[in-house]
């Protein structure tokens, strides 16, 4: 093995990046551990409590912005992103079809954390291989990196308003993944912005969860709402998720640079059918044993079938009015908790809402075709 001083560390980056795009990463770059300005923007968002729940988020402090306290000993961060667009990308379509489950693109095929984290180490182990003494862990959306400013060093992309990482020829659609090293490795320089003046993202937010450019509360994100709150849904905001039960993709979907998005050479990340595109109705049926059998190894199964249950139930108040729905509903009361039971009821009370509304609209309409007949054979208008 190499040491430090016999190793050309230019040549082990260009190394570094052919490995790494062996391996499936998309794009390899470098980042120093300097992410001080990053600190006054991370601690103006907790001090706000944009984190909602997520305790996570301060109880690491600045640790996020300071790998090597993190990991003593870094000094560079590796940053990786893979794609993971499909061949399909038709699931925007369901948006319009409110008795479909709609799930966040990236949650439809293999959990991303297995993936990426898999090939991270790999490519770790491929760089002690060539240098003795190196040390490496990696990351994958799991501790406290803040991997967006990371990558924005690294020359991966730029933030975008919606505080996703965007590149001008890959867009926004994939995962990051960071290798921190104790190796004094020549960095990549930044990207310049590229947002402008657009605020396509803010705009189409349904729950006017960025409510400032580079500034999301996540109290109001639908992604954190289905996924990582534990609480009962604010009744506010539950209209405004439509039949969204996973995560949210709005944000993505309107950005002009997912035009020139890359489609995932990655299987695991193809959409599984049992998920993709399914009616609501099926997707409340399932038992708990059912839903985890069906999203085994699907980063879905973290969230937990209460969750699962409660996200569906106010999809269903969305949807239209269906003696199905209704029927659906009221099967499931009473099956899971109290916590579901109360998205249930509300639920159907969305339903009876609807009902009654499309009564009085069928009423409506039997009243206008009497008063169109009595037109045609020239009688009162009250006849």
């Amino acid at each position: 093995m190499s040491t430090i001083n016999s190793i050309d560390l230019i040549q082990l980056t260009q190394d570094i990046k052919a490995w790494g795009r062996a391996l499936g990463f998309q794009q390899v770059g470098i980042s120093d551990i300097d992410l001080h300005q990053h600190e006054a923007h991370l601690t103006q968002w907790l001090e706000n409590d944009y984190h909602g729940d997520m305790a996570f988020m301060a109880n690491h402090g600045m640790k996020r912005a300071r790998p090597d306290e993190l990991v003593p000993g870094t000094l560079r961060v590796i940053s990786v992103r893979m794609n993971y667009l499909p061949p399909d990308a038709s699931f925007a379509k369901h948006l319009s079809q409110p008795d479909t489950g709609y799930i966040s693109r990236y949650a439809l095929g293999r959990d991303y954390h297995k993936v990426l984290r898999k090939r991270l180490k790999q490519l770790g182990e491929k760089i002690t291989g060539a240098l003795s003494n190196t040390e490496y862990r990696p990351f994958v959306d799991s501790a406290p990196v803040l991997e967006h400013a990371i990558a924005e060093k690294a020359g991966i992309g730029w933030t975008g308003k919606h505080s996703l990482t965007i590149n001008k020829e890959a867009g926004s659609w994939f995962f990051l993944g960071e290798l921190f090293i104790n190796l004094p490795l020549p960095i990549d320089s930044p990207l310049e912005e590229g947002c402008g003046t657009c605020t396509a993202c803010l705009t189409i937010c349904p729950t006017n969860a960025i409510v400032a450019p580079y500034k999301v509360d996540a109290r109001r994100c639908i992604s954190y709402l289905t996924i990582e709150s534990d609480k009962d849904i604010p009744e506010d905001l539950r209209p405004l998720m439509g039949n969204r039960i996973y995560g949210c993709d709005d944000c993505q979907l309107i950005c002009p640079w997912n035009r020139y998005a890359d489609i995932t050479e990655e299987e695991d990340f193809h959409p599984r059918k049992v998920l993709h595109g399914q009616s609501l109705t099926t997707l409340f049926s399932w038992d708990e044993a059912t839903f985890l059998n069906n999203t085994e190894g699907s980063p879905i199964r973290r969230i937990g079938f209460e969750k699962w249950q409660r996200n569906i139930a106010v999809a269903l108040g969305n949807a239209n009015y269906s003696e199905q729905t209704v029927n659906a509903l009221q099967t499931n009361l009473g099956k899971v908790s109290d916590k579901v039971d109360r998205h249930i009821s509300w639920a159907l009370a969305q339903q009876e809402n609807k009902k009654a509304g499309l009564a009085l609209e069928e009423k409506a309409n039997r009243q206008q075709k009497r008063l169109t007949r009595a037109v045609e054979k020239g009688l009162p208008r009250d006849a």
